[in-house]
């Protein structure tokens, strides 16, 4: 049996870095995990073959080798999704898809021949058994949840590392919250369901082997769901398994509440994680409760973020503008709140309601439904009708990526941030492609850029008054040339 595995292209986004990715002359941020790891549950004895679209083109060879084309995607992959389905109806193979795209829309896709749904742990062995009688169905679904201790390795082998800036694990799936706006529940549940520690470390062992040294991904929805265990178990595997071991920093998703537990802190920096995403949303305590963020509420948010970056730990933050309670006074708080925190990767988007979510149910019933959720929230779009009205809302978030993308706000951020932090002692290994980026910014940003002035000013503030910081000051400088880019195509 040959199996060929799509994975549709992202557009360009803020969270793309594509056009960051070009200094390093990598193609896409990560491989796509989903698929390697359903490479890995099916049969040992099908030959399977990888195209990421985000990094190579799908050629028609392709499509006829394959028996069969999987597919995975995320909702903001919709339209390559499509034009995927249209290639392979085409050459007249036959589809199979599943991940939250197809999870949640699978109705909109009447091309596709097989849908494996939910956590493939569970619905995938069920097409398998089926597919080897002769009668597999068109819907596999579960509401179960599956014991994800069983869960393979990925097969890296199938993506081509050299085209990727970093690899991604995964170690618990589900969130123990129950914000409005997220379909992280709906898709996995609230209890955070973890692989063990042995799991962990195999992943990274198998990647150390191909001779990966560069950064990873913890792509939980929220690494620290479970304290007790990071403490007790995952993170001191990790600071052992890391002695003798060069590069490989670490990432991750977390909640705000890492803030306030010192010892997690210490442990996460001390087991080479470098920087964390969080879900903040608004500085906004009436639309905080609004959306159920209720671990975001009563507490100085500025002063959590910098006691997480004191800690070592960058934060990159997630935020939302649109929100009921949300007046016109919230573009100029979330500015204010974005600079003093010195969080330089902002990702401001407009509220959007995605399938299956609380959100969804509540603007259906409210007859405030517009269209389809694009998936993607920094595109400018909305699927619902805000109440501050929708030009209001378009207006300020414009003025808002303004205020906080523009040179000079931006370059002040950075330098606010890397006051503050800590640098930690897991740091990229120098090698020639960060060397070679630090050139071609000089000429892409110090030389042609409208940054100029504010990007001089920040490499030679760097280099004397913070001189171990200076290879991150220079990928924070590449970073505000992409949202840039972004800002000019979507919402400019």
């Amino acid at each position: 049996m040959n199996i060929l595995l799509v994975y549709p292209e992202f557009p360009d986004t803020f969270w793309s870095f594509k056009h960051a990715l070009k200094f390093i002359r990598k193609k896409s941020g990560s491989p796509p995990l989903g698929l390697l790891t359903v490479a890995a549950l099916l049969p040992h004895g099908w030959r399977k073959r990888l195209v990421d679209l985000n990094v190579a083109a799908l050629a028609d060879e392709d499509l006829a080798w394959a028996d069969y084309v999987f597919i995975g995607a995320m909702g903001v992959q919709r339209e390559s999704a499509r034009a995927v389905l249209a290639r392979c109806q085409q050459a007249g193979v036959k589809i199979v898809a599943g991940g939250p795209l197809f999870t949640e829309e699978h109705e909109h896709f009447p091309e596709v021949d097989h849908f494996v749904l939910n956590e493939a742990e569970l619905t995938l062995p069920a097409f398998v058994a089926d597919l080897a009688t002769g009668h597999p169905q068109r819907v596999y679904t579960s509401s179960d949840y599956p014991d994800i201790r069983q869960t393979p390795v990925p097969i890296w082998q199938l993506a081509d590392v050299r085209r990727y800036d970093t690899m991604n694990v995964q170690f618990s799936r589900g969130c123990p919250f129950n914000c409005d706006f997220c379909n992280v529940t709906a898709l996995f549940g609230h209890r955070p369901r973890l692989k063990s520690t042995a799991q962990i470390i195999a992943e990274l062992d198998s990647l150390y082997a191909l001779g990966w040294r560069k950064s990873i991904f913890f792509v939980d929805d929220n690494f620290i769901g479970n304290r007790r265990v990071l403490k007790t178990e995952v993170l001191p595997a990790l600071i052992q398994w890391r002695r003798g071991k060069s590069g490989v920093p670490f990432n991750t998703e977390v909640s705000i509440n890492l803030a306030d537990d010192p010892e997690l802190l210490r442990l996460m920096a001390e087991a080479g994680f470098t920087c964390v995403f969080v879900g903040i949303e608004t500085p906004n305590e009436a639309s905080l409760s609004e959306c159920s963020k209720l671990q975001n509420k009563n507490r100085d948010l500025v002063a959590s973020v910098k006691r997480i970056q004191q800690a070592g730990l960058q934060v990159q933050g997630g935020f939302i503008v649109g929100f009921d309670n949300d007046t016109a006074s919230v573009f100029q708080q979330q500015v204010s709140f974005i600079q003093m925190s010195g969080i330089v990767t902002a990702m401001v988007g407009l509220l959007q309601a995605p399938y299956g979510t609380r959100l969804y149910e509540r603007m259906q019933a409210e007859g405030r439904l517009t269209e389809a959720p694009s998936g993607d929230n920094v595109d400018g779009t909305t699927n619902i009708a805000p109440v501050m009205g929708l030009e209001a809302l378009r207006s300020g978030y414009r003025w808002l990526l303004d205020q906080l993308y523009s040179p000079v706000p931006y370059y002040a951020r950075v330098r606010t941030f890397l006051r503050d932090y800590r640098v930690p002692r897991a740091q990229p290994r120098f090698e020639a492609e960060y060397i070679l980026a630090f050139f071609r910014s000089v000429y892409q940003l110090g030389m042609k850029g409208i940054e100029r002035r504010q990007y001089w000013n920040l490499m030679g503030w760097a280099l004397f008054r913070k001189p171990r910081a200076f290879p991150l000051a220079v990928t924070l400088a590449i970073y505000g040339h992409h949202f840039r880019k972004v800002c000019e195509l979507h919402v400019t």
